[in-house]
């Protein structure tokens, strides 16, 4: 097996990060120019306008924000309202099968967790490198864990 990373560890979709980030801006630039220039508008109609692009700027900002951070003592998921920090003990398995929008967590207390911050998308080898390397640190901390 190669090297494990240093920890802490980041994981985030690179590329659809950097795509919703400039759609968000590019968005709320129009919207707000568009505001403007439309003479024939009030005032309390361009202010609509502008805090109708600053919603559609946070909506995207908040599909960005999803990450994973792995360090010493475990893994922290965030994804695009909640966060969840899980030991690694935590961590029964790593998944990411064919036509998966996203990695999935297999928990210890049978459930499972999404993970947003890596998803195959824009960037599928770059998710399934991610997603090893997430699994690589999963196995060698739960060893480490037993006794």
């Amino acid at each position: 097996m190669s090297e494990l990373p240093a920890l802490p560890v980041t994981f985030r979709p690179g590329r659809t990060r950097a795509v919703l980030l400039t759609a968000g801006v590019a968005i709320f630039v129009v919207i707000t120019t568009v505001a403007m220039l439309l003479q024939q508008l009030t005032p309390g109609e361009k202010l609509s306008f502008v805090f109708t692009g600053a919603v559609l700027f946070a909506v995207l900002a908040l599909l960005a924000r999803v990450k994973v951070v792995a360090d010493e003592s475990g893994v922290t998921v965030v994804n695009i309202v909640s966060r969840r920090r899980l030991e690694w003990a935590e961590i029964l398995q790593v998944n990411l099968r064919p036509g998966d929008p996203w990695v999935f967590l297999n928990l210890s207390d049978g459930t499972s967790l999404p993970v947003l911050g890596i998803q195959p998308g824009i960037a599928k080898e770059r998710a399934i490198a991610d997603a090893r390397t997430l699994r690589a640190l999963t196995e060698d901390r739960s060893t480490r864990d037993l006794p």
